[in-house]
């Protein structure tokens, strides 16, 4: 995984790094948040996975994955694939958070609205979420899948 504060690092290493940031402030209430979002860029569907930390009304952090994977042209898989790798991101996570017995709401971000042709793939997406054992978050309030994965996406993204 990456960071724009801490350059390259593992899952491990990401792990570590919400441990510290939750131990800072033992009052502050936390919420993580993993989301993602994808763009066909030339030959591929760059597909780009945010694990983001607040500390609510004082900030946050976070980390992000780029993977290319073969071009995905039809939008109901390409919004399947994003789920998948929140899901099993977000899995992970909770694992970490649970092992470590670090309490934070932890909420699945999916790039899928009542705008726009996401919105007949509301009831399989929240369904498969929630039945996955997370909170479901969809646009406008899914910040991590629609804001920081989509910019991070985007083709000439500065953040490589």
């Amino acid at each position: 995984m990456k960071s724009i504060t801490y350059g390259e690092i593992s899952f491990e290493q990401v792990c570590e790094k919400i441990k510290e940031y939750t131990i800072k402030d033992l009052e502050s209430d936390y919420v993580i948040s993993v989301g993602t979002d994808s763009q066909n860029i030339d030959g591929y569907t760059k597909m780009v996975s945010v694990i983001a930390i607040v500390r609510r009304t004082k900030g946050g952090i976070f980390f992000y994955d780029i993977k290319r994977v073969k071009k995905i042209k039809n939008l109901r898989q390409k919004i399947f694939k994003e789920t998948q790798y929140s899901i099993d991101l977000a899995s992970k996570v909770m694992e970490f958070l649970d092992e470590n017995r670090i309490y934070a709401a932890l909420e699945v971000h999916v790039d899928i609205g009542i705008n726009g042709h996401t919105k007949k793939l509301i009831r399989e997406i929240v369904g498969w979420v929630i039945g996955s054992g997370f909170k479901c978050c969809m646009k406008p309030d899914s910040y991590t899948s629609s804001g920081i994965a989509d910019r991070i996406s985007k083709k000439g993204s500065k953040v490589c």
